[in-house]
């Protein structure tokens, strides 16, 4: 499945979710603060989905933002995407297969408690944790994601994400053209616990 066949089922999907809540457009835009004509036009298909715009209409219908996406859940046989990828004990499942343009992955990070080592590359990454809780180190900020939280920054700022420790942590990740030119910066002066890095797609010259 192409990410143009996934872009082109979520206004379906989207219309369908909404139909069986028995919730008007305009109960939405109120609920969402997007306009009645955005939502249309991504129902219709009319406009291309994006996470800024999912993540705001999945909260309003209590959803988790892979099913309005589409994602198949962990061990389903009937999943169409690759097979799984695991690196450095993390597993991926990818949701794109063509290389370049978005890159999407379904991520299972174990229970476990590593070194980050904050890491920079082109474009824009969004993570969304569907289970457990998520460490995101950020620049200066440390924080922690719990499921339903999402995240969205410049991956040209120094970042690392990965298990609190307390437990395995379920997310999405999704990141724009040239996420996978990967390079290693210097590791802050103080020391922090948490997950080995990685994100899908990684290459460290």
């Amino acid at each position: 499945m192409t990410t143009d066949d996934v872009l082109a089922d979520v206004g379906p999907r989207l219309r369908r979710i909404r139909k069986e809540r028995e919730v008007t457009l305009a109960v939405l835009s109120e609920a969402t603060g997007i306009s009645v004509s955005t939502l249309s036009r991504l129902e219709s298909g009319l406009r291309k989905p994006s996470l800024e715009l999912l993540l705001p209409i999945a909260q309003a219908h209590q959803v988790p933002l892979d099913e309005l996406v589409g994602a198949p859940p962990v061990g389903d046989p009937r999943i169409r995407a690759s097979e799984p990828i695991v690196r450095h004990g993390r597993t991926h499942w990818p949701l794109t297969r063509q290389p370049g343009g978005l890159q999407a992955y379904k991520v299972l990070e174990p229970k476990r408690r590593l070194e980050p080592e904050p890491r920079t590359h082109e474009g824009y990454e969004w993570l969304y944790v569907m289970s457990g809780k998520l460490r995101l180190v950020l620049g200066e900020h440390d924080v922690v994601l719990a499921a339903g939280e999402a995240a969205e920054f410049d991956t040209r700022v120094p970042h690392w994400f990965g298990s609190t420790g307390e437990g395995s942590v379920e997310f999405l990740s999704l990141f724009g053209p040239q996420g996978e030119r990967m390079h290693v910066r210097a590791r802050p002066r103080r020391g922090c616990r948490g997950a080995r890095p990685g994100v899908p797609g990684e290459t460290v010259p």
